[in-house]
């Protein structure tokens, strides 16, 4: 008697178990579900790229640094040479039909102030 109350109850458990597992994973092959878990695995995909991006910019910064240091480039300015000549770039904004330029100044630049110089 105990023995067939033993498998019957254990039989009941895996019946039970069972339904549960298959249950949650209709519920994981559902469109929606489908869909959220693509949209995740896109936007951990996005925030690798992300900081590796980031990786790539400090490593060129820092490899930058180098060759300025190599090549001479953070010596300080002698104090008897002019100043460094700026180009000024100017950039055209529109806002509520309202044209406004905004003058940046490039420093190191090597564009020639000759206008003739190609001609």
């Amino acid at each position: 008697m105990f023995r067939r109350t033993f498998w019957f109850t254990a039989g009941a458990a895996a019946g039970v178990w069972a339904t549960t597992k298959v249950n949650r994973k209709l519920k994981k092959l559902t469109p929606e579900s489908l869909a959220a878990q693509a949209a995740n695995k896109a936007v951990e995909a996005g925030h690798r790229l992300k900081d590796f991006a980031l990786d790539v910019r400090d490593g060129m910064a820092e490899r930058e640094a180098e060759l300025d240091d190599a090549l001479g480039l953070n010596a300080p300015v002698d104090a008897e040479l002019p100043a460094q000549r700026r180009f000024a770039v100017i950039e055209k904004h529109v806002k509520n039909n309202h044209v406004k330029n905004n003058p940046k100044y490039l420093e190191n630049t090597t564009y020639s102030y000759n206008r003739n110089e190609d001609h």
